[in-house]
């Protein structure tokens, strides 16, 4: 996405300013260009995606805590392509460009030479010339129709190679930009288009469920070992989702510790019963520090899991899923709960 702002006029700009300043006292996050930058585009508006996050992230009293606001820049507000890569890029284009009219110029010119030569020594053959000289001079043309050729292709040939590292590099560009650095997963643009797709099947039929996972009393992990080991978990995390899961599933960094998969073409009880492995899975891993080898308490995970309805946006879903989460935290952590215990939750209350 392109992060730059279209210059409003100072009164509307002024009061957009104002309005991201005080949410982010009332949030205490901290003043910094990053985080202006994410608030100031959330109230600025035409950003959905932005807006749908930060909602959620209130609506369920998230703290905006400095990895949140790095995720939501890096997600939503920073260019996913340096500004000197893409200019770089366009100059090489632009000089592929140029080469290769070039060379169509020269094979253009080439054949009309040719066709000329061919036609001088038709009109000779006519005159009674020697058919010796008329086979000699042919073969001549011939020779250096040829050598220009074979120059061409050459050229051709170096001008497809700089066009294929062109294309790698686009390549790893744009899997970068799909990709969070920290567990290698995918990241929210990733993940909002895959959510997009797997909408569309889920439309005409097929299942579509989700879970989220997120660790227990991480915050209490990182004060008392430190945010390097708390990252070093959260890549364990994201190892094991990403094994656990299929081929056609997408495992992605959700925000902060929490992380989402999503599962087409499963229903409620398939993705349940992922989950559950999962939660095994990381219950029996070992936590090592380390620089000193160490090793630290098991981590437990609380897991909702929910399934999509016809009709509904894709926010619903994700709400529903992250609440199932949060009635698996307030009812003892450490468990898979799905959306059917939100309604029976419901029920009883």
């Amino acid at each position: 996405m392109d992060s730059s702002f279209d210059e409003p006029d100072y009164d509307y700009a002024a009061s957009v300013a104002g309005r991201a300043m005080r949410s982010m006292a009332e949030q205490r996050i901290a003043p910094t260009p990053a985080n202006f930058a994410v608030w100031f585009l959330y109230f600025a508006g035409g950003q959905d995606d932005l807006r749908n996050a930060i909602d959620l992230l209130i609506d369920h009293n998230r703290p905006f805590d400095s990895r949140t606001n790095q995720d939501l820049f890096k997600t939503y507000v920073a260019p996913q392509v340096s500004a000197a890569a893409v200019v770089d890029t366009s100059e090489r284009l632009q000089a592929l460009m140029g080469a290769a009219k070039e060379f169509l110029t020269t094979a253009i010119a080439d054949n009309h030479s040719q066709m000329q030569v061919i036609s001088e020594v038709a009109d000779q053959g006519k005159a009674g010339v020697d058919p010796k000289a008329l086979v000699a001079q042919l073969m001549n043309e011939l020779a250096r129709a040829a050598t220009r050729a074979t120059r061409l292709e050459a050229g051709f040939a170096e001008k497809t190679r700089e066009l294929d590292v062109i294309r790698d590099s686009l390549s790893r560009s744009e899997e970068r930009a799909r990709t969070d650095t920290l567990t290698g997963l995918a990241n929210r643009r990733a993940l909002d288009e895959f959510l997009r797709k797997a909408q569309a099947t889920a439309a005409w039929g097929e299942p579509l469920s989700m879970l989220m996972l997120d660790i227990d009393h991480f915050k209490a992990f990182n004060d008392n070992f430190g945010h390097g080991v708390g990252d070093q978990v959260l890549r364990l995390m994201a190892k094991v989702l990403r094994e656990k899961v299929r081929e056609q599933d997408l495992p992605a960094r959700y925000g902060g510790e929490e992380l989402i998969a999503v599962l087409p073409d499963a229903d409620l009880a398939t993705c349940a019963d992922l989950a559950e492995r999962i939660r095994h899975a990381l219950a029996e891993c070992t936590i090592t520090r380390r620089s000193t080898g160490e090793v630290l308490p098991s981590i437990s995970v609380s897991i909702g899991v929910a399934q999509y309805r016809a009709g509904e946006a894709i926010a619903d879903l994700i709400e529903r899923c992250d609440r199932a989460l949060y009635l698996a935290k307030s009812s003892g952590r450490n468990r898979v709960v799905t959306e059917t215990e939100l309604d029976r939750a419901g029920t009883a209350g």
